[in-house]
């Protein structure tokens, strides 16, 4: 099973995702001791496609802290490793239709692999937000009732 070591929640929150993608990432030595021992954010995090590379564009990766003067930058740029027609994919899909590509979790796999899931995703506007939080607490309202008949309260 993979361990989640970091999780973009306002992803879902800000874009609606269409599909997702597991993506390879490029590190140093001390990026992945860092990230084995849960110090990673995503939160500002975005990829974008360059010259036919895939880039992860400010994730935070604190310094590990026994690092010495080999230690890395915290927020520099990361090569992300996908296969050529996924990343023709990605760029067609995101330009054409005016997608994102937003990192969605960082993990480390089964065979201790760091690896970056990504949701291509289109921005969701206020009024959407604001539908999604009422369709939630109605539904949240709902399981509640349920609850309390299926108890016997009501």
């Amino acid at each position: 099973m993979a361990e989640t070591v970091a999780l973009n929640r306002k992803a879902r929150h800000n874009y609606l995702i269409t599909d997702t993608f597991e993506a390879g990432i490029v590190l140093t030595g001390t990026e992945i001791k860092s990230i084995r021992a849960g110090k990673a954010n995503l939160s500002d995090a975005y990829a974008r496609v360059e010259r036919g590379e895939t880039w992860l564009v400010g994730a935070h990766i604190a310094p590990f802290e026994q690092g010495n003067r080999y230690n890395h930058e915290p927020r520099r740029d990361r090569k992300l490793l996908l296969h050529r027609t996924e990343i023709d994919s990605l760029m067609g899909r995101a330009a054409q239709k005016g997608l994102t590509v937003v990192p969605l979790r960082l993990y480390i796999n089964d065979r201790g692999r760091a690896k970056v899931e990504l949701g291509l995703g289109k921005g969701k506007q206020l009024h959407d937000r604001r539908r999604d939080i009422a369709d939630r607490q109605s539904k949240r309202d709902v399981e509640r009732e349920l609850a309390d008949v299926t108890r016997g309260r009501r």
